[in-house]
């Protein structure tokens, strides 16, 4: 009997967790997911990616993984903006992606090349 009620107890408490995981979301909800890629086409690790709705409001960052990958989840439906941000430099943004119920939108964000730069000192 014991084993059933703490059975019970563990479902219910991951119900709960599900529920307030969510809780912000005031509507349906979707993901984004996404790989940051620099000028060469290789994967941009560590580098933070901002979201935000399309009308510049509640914004929020998450970190590339060694392949470049990024993901938000549990987000409202929408359209948002976001860009990358690495090795001192910004990706363009990336406008009007579209969040949908249940699914998953992907989106590939690309670094600018580096900037030359040289310095010429003269007396």
């Amino acid at each position: 009997m014991k084993r059933v009620q703490r059975s019970i107890f563990f479902l219910l408490l991951i119900a709960a967790l599900g529920m307030v995981a969510t809780a912000g979301a005031k509507g349906p909800i979707g993901e984004l997911k996404g790989t940051v890629l620099d000028s060469k086409g290789k994967p941009v690790a560590d580098a933070t990616v901002t979201l935000q709705t399309s009308d510049g409001n509640h914004p929020h960052a998450t970190h590339t993984d060694a392949s470049g990958h990024f993901e938000f989840t549990r987000f409202e439906i929408g359209q948002y903006d976001l860009r990358a941000y690495a090795n001192g430099m910004f990706s363009e943004w990336t406008k009007r992606v579209s969040i949908r119920s249940k699914k998953t939108a992907e989106v590939t964000l690309h670094m600018p090349p580096p900037a030359d730069v040289s310095v010429t000192v003269t007396r």
